[in-house]
């Protein structure tokens, strides 16, 4: 009997949310654990994915009859391929991590990992699911949980910041919604899944603009773009860690995500692409530029680091608008990259706020001698972002400007390469100032030394795996884009 791995995939963290989320008084303590063993499954499962030949992947599809009444058709239809599969396993690496960083969690554990594991419910569903309407339901799971994490455990602003949150990216799903009922039954009049939409797919070229225009503005508000930003640096200041962690490590990616999987499928809006394409190339150099500038206004480590996921975001917002094959390709790399890279970001920010009294740099300095494991991870982490060669970042973001060069060299404006440029130079700067800021010159008297500490084993551990990853991934980028080019060199673009 062939064993349901990509329904297990879902239903393993749901057992797992329900079993936590019971775990209430003199069993908090183990709640931790049955979310680690629950996370530990779910990771095994996708490592298991990642290993099986190609041919296999192609074939790896679950359905399940749903709802079919009244001409609708709805169906659980889960599927992997070389665009999910990164995102699938990046989803349960990161909650294992992120259970394991959190061990020494006290307020409402049972809560808290329940709350991550119902995240990685919605998570899961939404990079396998091959029905609209599952896709949607699935993209709204995950704001609920996100929305208690930041609320429940985050800072001092963290009411007003959850309601922002779930404000924006709750009006924007709605916009979503109101495109996939268009898609739907403008295209099969009622059979949500994906294949079927595509297959009877003959939408009038101005249906197609409208209908592009409607999802990628929910998609985009997720991923976020300007002006459709502010939503990101307060949740992100306010939520707890680990929701920081997931939050930019996975959560971001739906929307890039949305915009590869439905808006540049060529079988439905081909005829929109010229006119959208400009759109997308504009709102992602100016979010790349807009980005680099308000990361070097910031004094906390923390919201910097915010505003830098809405530049790269922007990057990977290029990469999709070139609609070409390298374009796609480095756009699904530095998605993962990113989700790595952002994590490592927020863990060691979070750390500073926890081990020093503050994430502001003006009240640091000297950081490296009083905290040199700190320091070590810290700098990989930032290292990474800005690019450096041999770290999966410079991999990306090298694709990427190429394939925008190509781009400009099409539509005749090669000066707009400069903006690339710029954009490389300014995050190398505001990452570099920020270290000599955090971590060196003279020791700062401006906190209380006696209680700054460096990060303990258990954060070492989580900190180390994700450095070894950037590194490897950096490295040997194959092990990646072999899985991209299954999906990337199949498209069909402009």
């Amino acid at each position: 009997m062939d064993i349901p791995i990509l329904s297990l995939l879902v239903l393993i963290p749901l057992i797992g949310a329900i079993l936590t989320l019971f775990m209430g008084g003199t069993r908090t303590k183990y709640a931790k654990v049955v979310a680690l063993v629950f996370t530990a499954i779910a990771l095994v499962l996708s490592l298991y994915v990642m290993i099986l030949p190609s041919s296999d992947l192609a074939n790896l599809t679950e359905s399940y009859a749903w709802i079919e009444s009244a001409g609708i058709k709805m169906s659980i239809i889960f599927a992997i391929d070389g665009l999910s599969i990164l995102m699938v396993f990046l989803t349960a690496l990161l909650m294992f991590l992120v259970v394991i960083f959190s061990w020494n969690e006290e307020d409402r554990p049972n809560y808290f990992h329940a709350l991550l594991l119902a995240m990685e419910v919605g998570l899961m569903g939404v990079y396998m699911a091959q029905d609209y309407f599952l896709f949607y339901i699935m993209w709204e799971v995950t704001l609920i949980p996100m929305f208690f994490l930041i609320s429940w455990y985050g800072g001092p602003r963290r009411h007003y910041s959850a309601i922002k949150f779930f404000i924006y990216t709750h009006v924007a799903s709605l916009v979503m919604l109101i495109g996939i009922f268009g898609l739907v039954f403008g295209t099969t009049g009622g059979d949500f899944s994906f294949a079927a939409v595509a297959a009877g797919a003959d939408l009038p070229l101005m249906m197609q603009i409208f209908l592009f225009g409607l999802l990628f503005f929910g998609f985009a508000v997720k991923m976020p773009v300007p002006p459709f930003h502010t939503w990101l640096p307060d949740a992100h200041v306010e939520a707890p860690t680990a929701g920081s962690v997931l939050l930019a490590g996975v959560m971001l990616k739906m929307g890039s995500y949305g915009i590869i999987r439905v808006c540049l499928n060529a079988d439905i809006f081909s005829a929109a692409f010229p006119y959208w394409q400009p759109v997308m190339i504009g709102l992602g150099i100016f979010a790349m530029v807009y980005g680099v500038y308000a990361c070097i206004a910031q004094n906390d480590l923390k919201k910097m680091v915010a505003y830098s996921s809405i530049s790269h975001m922007g990057m990977v917002l290029v990469g999709m608008g070139c609609m070409s094959e390298i374009g796609i390709e480095f756009a699904i790399f530095q998605m993962f990259a990113h989700g790595l890279i952002s994590a490592a970001l927020f863990m060691v920010c979070g750390l500073a706020g926890h081990n020093f009294g503050t994430r502001d740099m003006r009240l640091l300095g000297g950081m490296a001698g009083k905290a040199p494991k700190f320091a070590l991870f810290m700098m990989i982490a930032f290292m990474a972002s800005l690019g450096l060669p041999g770290l999966m970042g410079f991999i990306a973001e090298f694709g990427l400007l190429y394939g925008l060069w190509e781009y400009l060299v099409s539509v005749n404006l090669t000066p707009l390469i400069l903006l690339g440029l710029l954009y490389m130079l300014l995050t190398a700067g505001y990452y570099i100032w920020a270290m000599q800021k955090t971590l060196f010159g003279r020791l700062t008297d401006k906190i209380d030394l006696e209680h700054a500490h460096d990060i303990g084993n258990i954060e070492c551990v989580v900190l180390a795996v994700l450095a070894v990853l950037i590194a490897l991934f950096g490295i040997v980028p194959t092990l990646a884009t072999d899985y991209i080019m299954t999906f990337a060199g199949g498209i069909a673009l402009i």
